[in-house]
């Protein structure tokens, strides 16, 4: 697998109503469903970050999730490399603990934007940490 240039013509969302993206509470949720699948998750979550876009949904993130993923990794000065690289050494670990095969493009992006997601703390275990001693 290799990092794609120009993730916007494969993305699960072309095609889509912008608005459908650029949404508030509970209907971002149901934007994020949109990215699950998406090939390109990783590629557009970093551009997101990257170019501190301030509105919308973007790699299944929600603006509030991508700006305390920003204020939690300030030495990140590249989401590009940071993620690409992360991808690939998710990938080269992936084939060793399965023998080579991995799947799809799809599926390896898929499981890895998973695996991705799930190190980023949800909002509410972080609001308590803020502002207090």
């Amino acid at each position: 697998m290799s990092w794609v240039e120009d993730w916007t013509v494969v993305a699960a969302c072309r095609g889509m109503d912008p608005d459908e993206l650029f949404v508030q509470g509970a209907a971002q949720n149901r934007a994020k469903t949109v990215c699950s699948g998406c090939p390109v998750r990783t590629e557009c979550l970093a551009d997101a970050l990257d170019n501190r876009v301030e509105y919308g949904v973007w790699g299944g993130m929600t603006e509030r999730e991508r700006r305390a993923l920003l204020r939690r990794r300030p030495e990140v000065r590249s989401w590009r490399q940071f993620l690409e690289a992360a991808k690939e050494h998710y990938e080269r670990n992936g084939a060793e603990r399965t023998g080579g095969d991995l799947g799809t493009a799809a599926e390896v992006d898929a499981r890895f934007a998973a695996a991705t997601q799930a190190a980023i703390p949800r909002q509410r275990s972080e609001a308590g940490s803020f502002g207090r001693a």
